[in-house]
């Protein structure tokens, strides 16, 4: 069988595929739902240094093209994230925390207590577009590096970096926090969006705006995953509208060494993690290949 191994910042998945935050991450039950489907690593909900209500609803509405939300990173804070931690290191994948804050200092800090929680890797949520003075430093090369060197000072597993499609140049943050130390990034995080109602004529989501996630955005993500493998020397995860094995596969060529899955969840079943990697070993066998390995930014070297 091919091999579908990969290794991100000494971290060792036996196939490429994630659970994105912010679906089915808020409890160590479904975690462990979600491994035993098939997911070979898994990153919890965002949370805190302090609670956070998030957002009055409505919050989630499905659009043609995907899903928008704007929960507003309810959560209820990193201290509290223990019981969860526990049960999602018990199913012996790696547990990568993300954590969000409003300061350097705040992920700093959420930072050391996630890792003293069990964490293996973190997951810094820099990105969110619909919560005022997260999604701001996302898009702030400065601000994105102090974050992430203040996190990296604090912590000795390895920190990724979620990254934000709603900037000028990913590129351009991305270097930033390969820069001040990151391990790896993820990319991206939801594009910013609305959806009206035309009988109201008011704003479906209390917050008028919200993140679009799902198959609308694998195009651009595609393209962020490509542009930022052809530049950074640490691992891309590519994340945004993947349904099936061929969309982690356009992932992969691109140069992602694993994806991650999330909005796909609301339409189909957990089994898709699993129909992935099947897929996935499938296409490497035909293609005479021996491993995952040898996908990963294959279409770099043919451009």
């Amino acid at each position: 069988m091919p091999d579908l191994s990969i290794e991100i910042a000494g971290l060792n998945l036996r196939n490429p595929t994630m659970l994105a935050s912010g679906f089915l991450g808020i409890s160590g039950a479904t975690l462990d739902r979600v491994v035993k489907a098939g997911a070979d690593a898994v990153v919890t909900k965002s949370a805190a240094l302090k609670p956070r209500e998030g957002n009055a609803g409505p919050t989630i509405v499905e659009v043609s093209s995907g899903l928008l939300n704007a929960i507003g990173l309810a959560n209820p804070g990193i201290s509290m994230m223990k019981e969860e931690i526990d049960y999602a290191r018990r199913t012996g994948v790696p547990t990568i925390v993300s954590i969000f804050g409003f300061s350097a200092s705040e992920y700093s800090r959420a930072a050391v207590i996630a890792e003293k929680l069990g964490a293996d890797a973190l997951e810094l949520n820099v990105s969110c577009p619909h919560v005022s003075g997260v999604g701001e430093i996302g898009q702030d090369r400065t601000a994105v590096a102090k974050v992430t060197r203040q996190v990296k000072r604090a912590v000795d597993i390895p920190v990724f970096v979620k990254l934000s499609p709603n900037v000028t140049s990913i590129v351009e943050i991305g270097r930033s926090s390969q820069d001040a130390g990151a391990d790896a990034v993820t990319a991206i995080n939801t594009l910013r969006g609305m959806s009206i109602d035309i009988d109201t004529r008011l704003p479906v989501l209390s917050s008028k705006f919200g993140g679009l996630s799902g198959p609308a955005i694998k195009p651009i993500a595609v393209r962020c995953v490509y542009e930022l493998a052809a530049t950074l020397k640490i691992p891309v995860i590519g994340v945004g509208g993947i349904t099936s094995w061929k969309d982690a596969v356009e992932f992969i060529l691109a140069g992602a060494s694993a994806v991650q899955i999330g909005t796909a969840l609301l339409w189909k079943e957990l089994s898709i993690f699993s129909e992935v990697a099947d897929g996935l070993s499938a296409y490497i066998k035909r293609n005479g290949m021996t491993g995952v390995a040898e996908l990963v930014g294959a279409t770099h070297a043919g451009s």
